[in-house]
């Protein structure tokens, strides 16, 4: 496996795999990588002839009093089990290049980013969409990899992949979970023990959902209702958002009919975590 932190390095090296008839795959990460990037890794080496997976802490997408500084970066342990996951090359540039001083385009992205965690989160989205861009043009990659987890992130490159017309297949790839239910994520080493053994509640809430879905109610207030009661059981979870919207638009469900997703947004202590779940038809 061979790092690149050059960007025309970057743009070379796929070139050329492209040029060879090979297929690219990206699995765009932050580091601090878990078992849900892994399985983003191992999907594109079943898929793809090559795998590149980008380790970048992207400073565009965290808000004022967001966690940017102290974001966990192992370039050395992350490399590690990217190239045991199957990865052949990590790109892992420079923000300095990514972002030079004089850059002046940003984007804007629409109504698909202004619910769920664009509603408190104001900007980040535009951040995710403005890095993710450039890392399509520095790979040029014929399938992206993206964790379920992320759900709305999931949904806004879409909508930017369409609307820009850009060549790429984006793969949305299943949640993985701890063995208690909660969904792996890099802010989880954030919580203390009392606060991890809380965080399961976000998990058992959720499943608490799909059962009173399944069981054929139909008004989502009841169901966020429900889910909010079981949250607001520990002390500890401060809910942000409780949605229930179409996992494809977001859009809020008048009334509960499948495809369902239910989303959520909790602090625990310092630490924000988001989980969802799709009920399908």
């Amino acid at each position: 496996m061979k790092t690149i932190h050059s960007l025309k390095e970057m743009q070379e090296y796929t070139a050329l795999q492209r040029a060879e008839g090979k297929t690219v795959g990206l699995v765009p990460t932050m580091g601090a990588l878990h078992e849900g990037h892994l399985s983003l890794i191992h999907a594109a080496r079943k898929e793809n002839d090559r795998v590149v997976v980008s380790i970048f802490v992207n400073p565009t997408q965290f808000g004022v009093n967001e966690d940017f500084d102290q974001y966990p970066r192992d370039l050395e342990t992350d490399s590690k089990l990217a190239e045991k996951a199957g990865a052949d090359i990590i790109f892992n540039p420079e923000a300095k290049d990514m972002y030079p001083t004089d850059i002046s385009t940003s984007i804007k992205m629409g109504s698909i980013a202004e619910g769920l965690c664009g509603r408190y989160r104001p900007g980040h989205f535009d951040g995710v969409a403005i890095v993710v861009n450039k890392l399509f043009n520095l790979v040029n990659p014929h399938r992206a990899y993206f964790g379920q987890k992320d759900a709305q992130q999931v949904q806004v490159i879409r909508q930017m992949v369409q609307d820009l017309n850009m060549e790429v297949e984006i793969v949305s790839c299943p949640i993985i979970r701890e063995s208690d239910g909660l969904a792996m994520s890099s802010r989880n080493i954030y919580l203390s023990e009392d606060e991890r053994d809380s965080a399961r509640l976000l998990n058992q809430a959720l499943e608490e959902g799909r059962t009173f879905i399944e069981k054929g109610h139909r008004d989502p207030e009841e169901l966020r209702q429900l889910i909010q009661k079981l949250l607001q059981s520990d002390p500890r979870l401060q809910v942000q958002y409780i949605e229930i919207v179409h996992p494809s638009t977001l859009q809020p469900l008048q009334f509960l009919q499948k495809p369902v997703m239910i989303a959520l947004a909790v602090h625990i202590g310092k630490t924000r975590l988001i989980d969802n779940i799709i009920i399908e038809e």
